[in-house]
């Protein structure tokens, strides 16, 4: 065994630590679309009955969504989930695949996600020191919104990592990968016109 498959088994613990936190805050924050829809109907429900309403809860709305935009976005990456195009990924032999998955992590997602912590940590950091306040009358703070997109960017950093490690240990044979036998959304739903078609 090489000294790169020696780090890379080292290493494949973090990344299941890194993972199950990840998958932890993901599957708990993105109960938070159903509050802003709860949220949102109340709202609108009192502003229609009542003729009235705060700009707190619309910006409340935006906060949640953001919260699950941004923080579940590394989960969303664990479970290759992530936008692409299946039609031509899907021609592309395993090894292409994987080696496009190297190539996008090391030189576009984790130089995008540096620069947009280190971009971000003083704009959070100028919304502290002036406790920036909503624009619009009766609106939230503005600070704590503005902190989501440090920890989003932060989180996606380590999941890229995390995914990026994991890629070149399949390659290298090291690892099954986990997608492997993983159904598209896409193939099941063309699975099941199929079987459909053949029913008639």
């Amino acid at each position: 065994m090489g000294a790169v498959d020696a780090i890379l088994k080292a290493l494949l613990p973090v990344t299941r630590g890194i993972d199950a936190v990840n998958t932890w805050l993901g599957k708990r924050l993105a109960w938070l679309i159903l509050l802003a829809v709860i949220v949102s109907a109340a709202n609108a429900t009192v502003r229609k009955i009542f003729d009235t309403s705060s700009n707190s809860w619309l910006e409340l709305q935006w906060v949640l969504f953001s919260i699950v935009f941004l923080l579940c976005s590394p989960w969303t990456l664990l479970a290759n989930e992530h936008i692409r195009i299946d039609i031509i990924n899907n021609l592309l032999s395993k090894r292409v695949r994987d080696g496009i998955d190297v190539v996008g992590h090391a030189f576009f997602l984790l130089p995008l996600t540096v620069v947009m912590i280190i971009t971000s940590i003083p704009f959070f950091y100028r919304s502290v020191s002036i406790n920036e306040q909503s624009g619009n009358a009766g609106g939230l703070p503005q600070w704590p919104a503005k902190s989501l997109i440090m920890i989003g960017f932060a989180l996606l950093f380590i999941q890229g990592l995390s995914e990026l490690i994991k890629r070149i240990s399949i390659m290298r044979g090291l690892i099954q990968d986990p997608h492997a036998a993983k159904v598209s959304p896409l193939e099941a739903e063309v699975e099941k016109i199929v079987q459909a078609v053949e029913k008639n």
